[in-house]
């Protein structure tokens, strides 16, 4: 049986890192721990006694930032709405480039209104900092480079990030089919050499399951399949 009927349709799904925002403006109501002095009257716990762990003590580039300035949403109900949804879009461009669809979730998990969330999309969209068209084209890149994906894997991906069927459809001819089965003949080749010395139905069965999963045709990879085995020193005739 062809294992591609069977695998999966889409690869293990990437998840974003979501954004820690600590600092007094965060929500939290615990205090410093606090020592008492010979008088009996509480004093603020110094840094590096011996009740606070050295682990406790080491602060991120993030956590020093958060705490030099206040997330723009926590800024306090005068703020104005979109100014305040304004900043939390150009933080998260900041950070790392982003689809619409991502943008309009955080605005949402930030409980920003939908028109405000809608009018400042349109706008930054229309200024060219939103594009979903570049944001496609540099994730293709990204995951053809990083991971050695193909064309299925880089659509299930895209979909996700909330890019539109046309885009991907656009940025999915944009790859060429040559250079798609060299990089599938690169992952068999890589991954035959972890196999050395198993059996040849053994090494198949694997590798066609490890380029269904990278999102790679069966036509593609039984072919690519097929040479790497035969081009294998263990498997040449003495």
């Amino acid at each position: 049986m062809n294992p591609f009927d069977s695998a999966p349709d889409s690869p293990p799904d990437f998840v974003d890192p979501a954004e820690v925002i600590v600092g007094p403006w965060a929500g939290s109501a615990a205090q410093p721990p606090r020592d008492e002095d010979a008088t009996g009257v509480a004093q603020p716990r110094r840094r590096g006694s011996g009740g606070a762990s050295k682990s406790g003590e080491r602060r991120t580039a993030r956590q020093a930032r958060n705490d030099r300035e206040p997330p723009p949403d926590k800024q306090g109900t005068d703020a104005d709405p979109y100014e305040v949804a304004r900043k939390i879009v150009l933080r998260q461009l900041a950070a790392a480039p982003r689809s619409r669809k991502q943008l309009a979730d955080k605005l949402r998990e930030r409980e920003c209104d939908n028109d405000v969330a809608s009018a400042v999309l349109d706008r930054l969209e229309e200024v060219g900092l939103i594009d979903d068209e570049a944001y496609a084209a540099s994730t293709l890149r990204s995951q053809q480079a990083s991971r050695g994906l193909g064309r299925r894997a880089i659509a299930q991906e895209l979909r996700r990030k909330g890019i539109a069927s046309e885009v991907i459809d656009e940025q999915l001819e944009t790859i060429d089919d040559e250079d798609e089965r060299d990089r599938a003949r690169a992952l068999a080749d890589k991954k035959l050499r972890a196999m050395h010395g198993l059996d040849a139905t053994v090494q198949t069965r694997r590798l066609a399951g490890m380029l269904a999963r990278k999102g790679y045709s069966s036509s593609i990879a039984w072919s690519v399949i097929r040479e790497a085995i035969a081009d294998a020193p263990e498997h040449q005739p003495d």
